[in-house]
């Protein structure tokens, strides 16, 4: 799983294009999962559209282990289900209060009983091997000499990876996709001591480009994917990469700007 992704540029800004990785494991998926692949049966935890869950079913097919999906809410059908079942993913439907206390003793007790020998990862694949699957993209940068690397932050563990893998003389920015996502800070550092026993003091999260929560847009933020597309030819999704490219033409972060896009454009 040895692949560096392409720079291209838009807006004065180089977009680092993670979501060529993988036709479908694309982006921070690719990253976070490389160090998370021992071939051992798998089994984690998404919501009905979770592009985690559609990247760990497509490894499973990939690379040949059995995978399991603990999805929140009721059972329902749709295009990620469909595909992930078709992958082989083996689906567990948790109802929303269940899902909320899913590291807790009572329902991961459940989860192996369902899915016993599968090793657990959590929502969105943030941990440990995650963050070191994100360091590899600071030396794939290292011959810009210095830059301010960006990245979409939902659970924390691209922007750990990010910042702990940059060269001296880079920083990171991430811009929360979460309404309210100061927390995200604490979870950054947790995921930092725990992957490097310390927090790395090149980084920061930007909190004002959520646009009303996650996946969720407003009219300003669908004309700005409208306007970026038909001038670059590059269609952002509205729940990561276009908060990101957002906030960054809001702000002046200076001369060499890269942009990571993370997943599925």
């Amino acid at each position: 799983m040895a692949v560096v992704s392409p720079l291209t540029r838009a807006d004065g800004v180089l977009l680092k294009r993670d979501d060529l990785l993988h036709p479908d494991i694309p982006g921070n998926k690719w990253r976070k999962l490389k160090y998370n692949l021992t071939g051992e049966p798998i089994v984690t935890f998404g919501g009905a559209y979770s592009n985690h869950i559609r990247a760990v079913a497509a490894a499973g097919r990939e690379f040949g282990f059995p995978t399991g999906g603990v999805i929140r809410g009721e059972p329902v059908r749709n295009e990620v289900l469909d595909f992930a079942v078709a992958c082989g993913m083996r689906l567990m439907f948790l109802d929303r209060a269940r899902y909320r206390a899913k590291a807790s003793p009572e329902v991961l007790r459940l989860v192996r009983e369902e899915f016993p020998g599968h090793r657990v990862i959590p929502e969105g694949g943030s941990n440990a091997e995650a963050v070191r699957g994100c360091m590899e993209i600071g030396p794939e940068l290292a011959h810009l000499g210095e830059a301010v690397v960006c990245c979409p932050v939902g659970t924390g563990g691209t922007l750990a990876g990010l910042a702990a893998g940059l060269p001296p003389g880079f920083t990171a920015v991430g811009f929360s996709v979460l309404k309210g996502g100061s927390f995200l800070h604490d979870e950054v550092a947790r995921l930092q001591t725990e992957a490097l026993g310390h927090v790395t003091p090149n980084w920061r999260i930007e909190t004002g480009f959520h646009f009303g929560g996650y996946a969720r847009t407003t009219p300003e933020l669908s004309a700005y994917i409208r306007d970026f597309e038909t001038r670059h030819g590059l269609r952002l999704d509205h729940v990561y990469t276009a908060k990101m490219m957002y906030g960054i033409r809001a702000l002046a972060l200076g001369p060499t700007v890269v942009a990571v896009i993370t997943g599925r454009v």
